[in-house]
Parts: structure tokens; sequence; C-alpha cells
């Protein structure tokens, strides 16, 4: 697989981040957002990572901005009645939104009727956060790592199935690509969530989950679930005994994200402001913690970087939702 189509963590020396920090601050001195209500846009509903990560920006951008800041959970139609709503608002910098990597890179080839075309009616601020995708295994014997998994499925056919958080999420496909990967055929459950499959994989209902690796991490710890892979490049310090798949033999990435966008017409001015103050956020050292307290790993693009990022994703994506036959609109 190209790695030029996958996202990157990329180590940033702390001089480095201390000199983009203090540049920021005396861009935004001035900023055309003092004393106006900004309005962060998360599509799905509170309580998951990407929640807490609209929360941690809004927190922080409206002391960098002198503006309100506040978190709208936007819900419904798998995220996309969010995102509607972020692309016909004025394009005034003042009502953001908060995407996962499927509402731009996934859904148009998913969705033959999508309602907005996320590289023309969106405007990329920054990337914010990366996050790697796991296998978790509850008690199913022999499951105890990707190896092993690859063995069953192909000794057990009738057994092999999976679940994740919801059809054509990122977490499916991750599962389909590895099953193409492997020359595997199992059967995908769909999930309301990741907390109810992981559920059913601990119960021993279904063998394993494919789910973000966060929401595994205090499970494998603590024995209840084991974790038999990352997704992404590298080991997770958080969990630094769970291999990746390319270590444990599968060599195959993903990396998922969270990214800030703007209504398209938005002027070029207020986007760089808006970048600039996501970047400084993301720079800092407290809020660095707390997002790899989350196994997430901070980024902070400028949006050239984000924009190139998102379309070599959805390249990456393409034939591995034409290979899931998924179609959400049947």
């Amino acid at each position: 697989m190209p790695q030029a189509l996958i996202a990157r963590r990329e180590a940033v020396s702390v001089l480095g981040l201390s000199a983009l920090a203090a540049g920021i601050r005396a861009a935004n001195a001035q900023s055309p957002l003092a004393g106006k209500t900004i309005k962060i846009v998360y599509p799905f509903a509170a309580g998951n990572t990407g929640d807490a990560i609209a929360r941690i920006l809004s927190e922080r951008l409206q002391h960098i901005l002198g503006a309100t800041v506040i978190v709208e959970n936007r819900t419904g139609a798998a995220g996309r009645i969010g995102t509607q709503s972020v692309i016909r608002a004025e394009p005034d910098g003042t009502t953001l939104l908060l995407a996962s990597l499927p509402l731009i890179c996934i859904y148009p080839h998913s969705y033959a009727k999508l309602g907005y075309d996320p590289f023309t009616d969106l405007l990329p601020i920054s990337q914010i956060a990366l996050f790697d995708l796991t296998f978790a295994a509850g008690p199913t014997p022999g499951l105890k790592d990707l190896s092993s998994l690859i063995e069953w499925a192909r000794a057990n056919p009738s057994l092999a199935s999976y679940g994740s958080s919801g059809a054509g999420g990122i977490a499916h496909l991750f599962a389909v690509m590895f099953a193409r990967h492997a020359n595997l055929d199992m059967k995908h459950v769909s999930y309301r969530g990741s907390a109810p499959a992981i559920n059913d994989a601990i119960a021993g209902q279904i063998p394993f989950v494919s789910v973000p690796s966060g929401d595994c991490i205090q499970l494998h710890k603590s024995g209840r679930a084991r974790m038999l892979g990352v997704s992404g490049h590298d080991r997770l310090p958080i969990i630094s005994d769970v291999p990746t798949f390319a270590e444990a033999g599968v060599p195959i990435e993903a990396t998922a994200w969270y990214s800030l966008y703007a209504p398209a017409r938005t002027p070029p001015g207020l986007i760089a402001v808006l970048s600039n103050a996501a970047r400084e956020v993301v720079s800092m050292p407290p809020i660095r913690e707390r997002f790899k307290a989350l196994a997430l790993a901070p980024a902070g693009t400028s949006p050239d970087e984000l924009a190139r990022i998102q379309h070599e994703a959805s390249e990456l994506w393409a034939p591995v939702v034409a290979a899931s036959g998924f179609n959400p609109e049947q």
C-alpha cells in the first residue's frame, strides 16, 4: 500500500512548537472574530472522543480569539444533518464543523445522493487529531493475535464474524481492508456505537470487534478484552504491548482523524486566523497530554496540508468502499 496515501504522525520538536505558538499568538492579537460567538458543530452525539475534542477546542479557542465558542451536537443521518447545517451557514467564520474522516473521505463513495460535496462545500482549516483502529477479541478460544485470528477465520468460516460501531464507518471498512488482504470472507455485524459491540465481544456473542483503539485500552489493560493490533504506523505509547498490524505480519495501515472545516466562501483571512488558532491549541503541551490520554495523536496542520491529506484519504478508501458492497441507501 503506498505510504503517501496514509496520514502519518510527525514528530514536532518542543522548540518548534514554542516558536509556532509565539508566532500564532502575535498573528491573532487583533482577531477579527473578537467579541463574536463561534459555534463548533459536532454532528454526532455528546460523550464520545470527537465530542471531547470539540469541547477542548472550544475552551481554548475562546481565549485565543477573544470570542465566545460553543459546541453544538447537531445529530442525525450519520452526521450528514450537522454537516449540511454548516455548509448552509453564513461564511463569516462563526460556524465551524468538527468532522471525522468518513464524513469527508468515505461518504462521497458510499452515498449516491449525499447532499453535499466535501471538497467544494467546505474549506479545510486544520487537522486536529489522529487515531488508530484496533481488533479486540473477547473469550473466543484461540484468538490471541492476528495470525491466530486469520487461522481461526479460515478454519471456522461459518463463525467468522465481527462487530463495529456502524456499517460504512471507518472501523467497518478497515476490517474489509484486512479481509481483502488476508483473503477472508467475514460477516459484519453493525452496532449503534462501539460500546455495545465491545460488550457483545466480551460476552462471547461475537468473536471480535473493529473499533477505535481508545475504546478498548482500559479493557485490554484489565484483561477483559485482548487488543490484537493497532492500525497505525507506530505502536501507541499508552499501550505499547500491542503491535501494529504490520509488525504482526499484516502489512496494512490506516489512520483516522478529526479535522476542522468552515463553509465554502469563508474569506481566506478568516481561514488563516482560525487555522492559526487551532494549531496553537494543538501545540499546547497540556492539550497534547489530554489527547494522548484519549489515544489520540495531536496534529495541527495548515489548510493546504489538510486539503492534501483528505484527497489522499479519499483515494485510499474508495476501492475499500467498493469492495465492502455497503450501500446505505438500500
